[in-house]
């Protein structure tokens, strides 16, 4: 039968695969990527993780996220992942009815009923490291919506993603101990680091979710000054980060097989990292992805996805019935990584 994934893993990883396998204690971080609706995809992986193979041990590792990403690894923090993540998937799929022509005050008004369906009331682990990445408007994007302001920011980034730390600072709201990714932020970026807590937690992770020109911003997060706050992924879409300073590895349940930094570099194919040529911040990465076989078997041959949205447009039932069907299929994402977790062969591992 063919296999439902593709592991794909860096060199410290699997030489560590080859001498000893895996365990949950040998895990130090637990990314979750922006993405959409293609997140849906790894929630019945993230409840086998969270709901039996970590459940009951003294693994705890740090758990980060952008958009989808930071509200599934927020389920997963919580004293009762499984009823967490089964609240954001519902909530996700059906909640999101939006009128045919939608604005950004009605889609901002679901992305906080998104955000309550992991954050309120707020229930996250102390014992458990829970990084939420969001990004704020500075420079000449600051105070700015309008579609040539973000052009301009596009084009900076196209030049350099040091030139988008122009216009973008990274947010992240901490819960949870302290992290060996606290301040290892080796980039252009400005990043601030604040408490995550049940007086911001859901504006927080609605600013992590908030697409420009999509959704309105979140401008008001308390404890901070009013301004701009947008999705965590315009800088950290799939979390290219300094993994190699973590102890122990790095799980990435992922739906591609490769990180690309930033939202806006999924049009710059050079910036991507992993597909087979890895570098050294991702040395001790596993990543799990859907292999080819598995996306045959989802409708229309993919992950769900914003474009779906355009595609059903008011066929609200179908989508839903899609997505639900996508869902059930990655279900065999958990199981075939399940079974190969209980006896690894690195022959089955691609290089990241």
């Amino acid at each position: 039968m063919n296999s439902a994934i593709r592991i794909r893993a860096g060199a410290r990883a699997l030489e560590h695969i080859r001498r000893q396998g895996l365990a949950p204690a040998d895990i130090g971080c637990i990314p979750a990527a922006a993405g959409g609706p293609k997140g849906l995809a790894l929630i019945p992986l993230d409840r086998w993780l969270f709901g039996e193979w970590l459940a009951g041990t003294d693994a705890k590792p740090t758990l980060i996220g952008a958009s989808i990403g930071a509200w599934r690894m927020t389920a997963a923090a919580q004293a009762d992942p499984l009823a967490a993540l089964d609240r954001l998937a519902e909530a996700y799929i059906g909640a999101q009815r939006y009128s045919l022509r939608a604005g950004p005050a009605e889609v901002a008004a679901t992305m906080v009923k998104l955000a309550e369906s992991v954050a309120a009331p707020w229930a996250a682990r102390a014992d458990v490291p829970l990084r939420v990445v969001a990004a704020r408007a500075v420079g000449r994007l600051a105070g700015r919506t309008d579609r040539r302001a973000f052009a301009r920011a596009a084009l900076a980034n196209s030049s350099g993603r040091s030139r988008l730390g122009r216009h973008l600072q990274r947010m992240v709201f901490a819960s949870g101990p302290a992290s060996a990714l606290d301040g290892s932020w080796d980039d252009a970026f400005a990043t601030e680091q604040h408490a995550l807590d049940a007086g911001n937690a859901v504006a927080a992770l609605r600013a992590s979710g908030s697409i420009p020109l999509i959704c309105e911003a979140v401008r008001e997060i308390p404890g901070l000054p009013v301004a701009h706050y947008w999705d965590g992924g315009l800088i950290d879409y799939h979390l290219h980060l300094r993994y190699d300073r973590l102890p122990g590895l790095t799980l990435y349940p992922h739906f591609l097989e490769g990180l690309i930094p930033g939202w806006l570099d999924k049009f710059l194919p050079w910036r991507r990292r992993g597909f087979g040529k890895g570098d050294d911040w991702l040395a001790g990465m596993i990543l799990v992805a859907p292999s080819p076989e598995l996306l045959a078997r989802l409708p229309h041959g993919k992950l769900p996805d914003r474009n779906d949205f355009y595609r059903y447009a008011l066929a609200h039932d179908a989508r839903e019935r899609a997505w639900r069907q996508a869902m059930g299929e990655c279900q065999r994402m958990a199981e075939d990584f399940a079974r190969w977790v209980e006896k690894p062969d690195p022959a089955q591992v691609l290089p990241l």
